[in-house]
């Protein structure tokens, strides 16, 4: 953890409202996740009880406390993608990634990495794309109208090697 980043990070967001927020959001851009050293830190600089910041991480669901991969794929679980398969989507992620459905974060999660930090699974309620569904996004890239053949395409597009 570098202290002078974080520090630097706190002074942007001096005197704003909401500056919880935006700090924790900051701290995670730059690590993908919110190191507990990193809470202890601000929690310490700004007088903040360390179990509110975990109350605040744990409440958003963006917030990660553990370690994610270098690719993010999130498979939408809403009404729309569900009628139309994004479970067999999900299942059949986890088992072309090699990632156990068993494993969840401390703070009961479903987020998934894979052995080499790579990729990490997760689910989502709606991505307001029901028309496209069933809808998986990679980092910030969403796909719509996802086929269990297509899976593997997506996933050498972000280095995936098929085992």
């Amino acid at each position: 953890m570098n202290k002078e980043q974080i520090e630097d990070i706190i002074r942007k967001y001096d005197n704003h409202e909401g500056r919880i927020l935006g700090i924790l959001e900051d701290i995670q851009e730059i690590y993908k996740y919110l190191p507990k050293e990193s809470l202890e830190f601000v929690s310490e600089k700004l007088d903040i009880p360390l179990s509110k910041l975990y109350s605040i991480a744990t409440f958003y669901s963006f917030f990660n406390l553990k370690p994610v991969g270098e690719h993010i794929i999130t498979v939408c679980m809403g009404t729309a993608c569900h009628v139309r398969g994004a479970k067999d989507i999900l299942n059949n992620l986890m088992e072309l990634l090699k990632i156990d459905v068993n494993e969840t974060t401390e703070d009961g999660k479903f987020f998934l990495t894979t052995e080499d930090k790579h990729f990490s699974l997760n689910t989502a309620r709606c991505f307001g794309c029901c028309s496209m569904a069933p809808v998986i996004r990679v980092d910030d890239k969403i796909y719509g109208y996802v086929t269990i053949k297509e899976l593997p395409k997506i996933l050498k597009t972000y280095g995936w090697k098929s085992k």
